[in-house]
């Protein structure tokens, strides 16, 4: 059995949680596939550094119902047990178009709950309450009596007598306590788009092992673990990859690590050898590729070090100029302007294929976006529509004069975004080959075609 583990509202620590039992479960011994519900990819990060599994992520708005519960069922027997880490609030969702729903709660983690039929375990904040636990949970609980509840974990409980308190108000409702957590100083350290990526954190292994000593001390196993393992099928198989047609680079180190596994499995399968390179370090581009990656990621963290790497961004301007296909999202975008402008107003030099600077704000541009291409590019053809997420800090100083993008925003917002430059497809838009496999199977397309092999059937 599957555990969801849910919060009452973003920032109740789920995250913590979901770490600590991963943490606990992977030291005791557990091969444990983990998954993310919604387009996050940090969380996800941490998941996998600390399983050694993938971590999947479940979004029916990036990929629809079905691919959600095909995901599920692909990788939920690839480990002993699975868990999966919900998003924002328990019911946090949106009302999306062409679903009818009483609540607007689809793609939330009640959604993805009711879709798998799995049951949710709780976190509350205590840190403000006592007996109004019980209204909290009977709240919960009634607004949909098809979802199951199992149990509750209690965050930032202050004392004994607090828990005295909180025992008894959940003891009137009927509802089990799974789990206790004190006050404690166990932070993961974060900044503007969420926590730092693992490999940033120099004493990530030893935030795992504090992580699953607090796990030890905090949740009662002895109802938690006969949940995870009771059921459990053994593996039912992943996605084989097929015979390699074209070595692709992708992006991939500090500055760029904001990719879905799923994206490079789908890319593996229709045949796609992936080739790892960094654009902070490596001094050329890899050999013998037939197209580029570049995921989204904190190049404006790293903008020096990717400046100072000169001799890479001249080969790889000169590479796209000259027809190398190139997908790039949101990092990958600002990395292939002109400049960049930081935090602190410095600029600095980037690879120059977008006539545009990148420019650094507070203002948090967030939302699920539809896309309906105005032009073809090397991974979408003309009036493709497909579902992305946006999630940045920046913007562009210069436009398109031809977007690659008609987006709207589930308020029905239009913007137009996005650049279709040379064999350049640039986009803020995030997307799930899941939802949009046809992207991917084009994309490698356009790479084979460019070196004269033949197409995929």
């Amino acid at each position: 059995m599957t555990l969801i583990i849910a919060g009452e509202r973003s920032g109740v620590g789920k995250t913590t949680v979901t770490l600590a039992l991963l943490a606990f479960l992977t030291r005791q011994g557990y091969r444990v596939q983990s998954f993310k519900v919604g387009p996050d990819y940090i969380d996800p990060m941490f998941h996998t550094k600390v399983t050694g599994i993938p971590c999947r992520n479940l979004d029916p708005i990036l990929t629809g119902e079905s691919y959600v519960r095909d995901c599920y069922a692909t990788y939920s027997g690839n480990g002993d047990l699975s868990l999966i880490e919900g998003v924002m609030g328990l019911y946090d969702g949106v009302r999306f178009p062409s679903v009818a729903s009483p609540l607007p709660d689809y793609a939330s983690t009640a959604h993805i709950a009711r879709l798998l039929n799995l049951p949710v375990v709780l976190v509350i904040d205590c840190s403000r309450l006592s007996g109004s636990v019980a209204a909290i949970v009977q709240g919960y609980r009634s607004l949909d009596p098809s979802l199951y509840i199992m149990g509750v974990i209690l965050n930032k409980v202050a004392s004994d007598r607090h828990l005295i308190l909180l025992k008894a108000a959940l003891e009137a409702v009927e509802m089990p306590i799974l789990g206790v957590l004190r006050r404690h100083d166990l932070t993961i350290p974060d900044r503007h788009l969420g926590l730092i990526p693992t490999a940033e954190i120099p004493q990530i292994d030893e935030l795992f092992d504090k992580l699953a000593t607090l796990a030890d001390d905090s949740f009662d196993w002895e109802k938690i673990l006969p949940r995870l393992v009771s059921d459990h099928q053994g593996p039912i198989g992943a996605t084989v990859a097929g015979p390699k047609k074209v070595r692709i680079g992708v992006a991939y180190d500090r500055a760029f690590n904001f990719y879905y596994q799923d994206n490079l499995d789908i890319l593996q399968k229709l045949g796609a050898e992936i080739v790892p390179w960094s654009p902070l370090k490596d001094a050329s581009l890899p050999e013998n590729i037939g197209g580029l990656y570049l995921g989204g990621g904190f190049p404006e963290v790293f903008a020096a070090e990717l400046a100072w790497n000169q001799p890479l961004r001249q080969q790889l301007k000169v590479a796209i100029q000259k027809g190398l296909p190139c997908y790039a999202e949101c990092g990958g975008l600002m990395y292939l302007c002109e400049h960049l402008q930081d935090f602190d107003g410095k600029i600095w030099p980037m690879v120059g294929v977008l006539p545009t600077r990148s420019i650094m704000s507070r203002k948090l541009t967030l939302g699920y976006r539809q896309g309906q291409a105005k032009t073809a590019t090397c991974v979408i053809e003309s009036s493709i529509s497909v579902w992305g997420h946006e999630f940045h800090h920046s913007h562009l100083s210069v436009l398109p004069t031809s977007p690659l993008y008609r987006s709207q925003s589930l308020d029905g917002v239009v913007n137009y975004e996005g650049w279709a430059l040379h064999r350049v497809h640039a986009s803020y838009l995030h997307l799930h080959f899941g939802g949009c496999e046809h992207i991917a199977r084009k994309f490698i397309n356009s790479c084979v075609v460019d070196f004269g092999i033949d197409t995929l059937t």
